[in-house]
């Protein structure tokens, strides 16, 4: 993919409720909720060079949490990949721009529906991002995050989504996730955090996600 061809997945930020998009969002909800929201006000892909510059408009973004069964344990790691303006941050979310190559093809059997691009851009990211991990491990929808204290943060939506295993030895990361481990939950706040890991955390700390 050629610089500046990449189209991704967004919504007019007018077209979301204004409790998506204040300058601190933490909402707990379930995916029907979202995805039939997201429907009503509308998505389409855009540039994403012209998006990153557009706050009128919101990236849908993935951003998966890794945990084991108990919650003991997070997976994290460090920011290198190509957003410079999080380089050297922790970050407790994998995820991704939604491209149109997560529209299922009608091969599939599935609808284009928000909802299932949603879904299908969630599963490449995790394949993208994790070598191997266990297929019997689902990622649960848990709510959305969205702050317009940074200039990242301006322009995304979290889509936010937790994965509990029995076994967070059977994942590999790929190269994008450096100095990838699993800390205690408990410690994370020690860490240099991205602002939307710390919005995650919450989330999945209200009980409700």
């Amino acid at each position: 993919m050629t610089p500046g061809s990449e189209q991704i997945l967004c919504i007019n930020r007018a077209a979301l409720p204004g409790s998506w998009v204040k300058e601190r969002t933490v909402i707990p909800m379930d995916l029907p909720t979202f995805t039939d929201q997201c429907t009503q006000s509308g998505f389409s892909f855009a540039h994403r060079p012209e998006a990153e510059e557009d706050p009128g408009r919101k990236q849908i973004i993935p951003y998966i949490i890794l945990q084991t069964e108990d919650g003991s344990r997070t997976a994290a790691y460090c920011r290198q990949g190509s957003e410079k303006r999080l380089h050297d941050l922790w970050s407790v979310g994998i995820g991704g721009h939604i491209n149109p190559i997560d529209i299922p093809s009608e091969k599939s059997g599935k609808s284009p529906s928000f909802k299932n691009i949603l879904l299908t851009g969630m599963e490449r990211e995790l394949d993208e991002e994790l070598i191997q991990r266990p297929e019997s491990d689902r990622a649960q929808f848990s709510g959305i995050i969205s702050e317009d204290i940074t200039p990242v943060g301006s322009v995304h939506l979290g889509a936010v989504f937790r994965m509990l295993t029995r076994s967070p030895q059977s994942y590999t990361p790929g190269t994008e996730l450096h100095q990838f481990t699993w800390l205690p939950t408990s410690r994370l706040t020690e860490l240099k955090m991205e602002l939307w890991s710390e919005l995650a955390l919450e989330l999945i700390d209200s009980g409700l996600g």
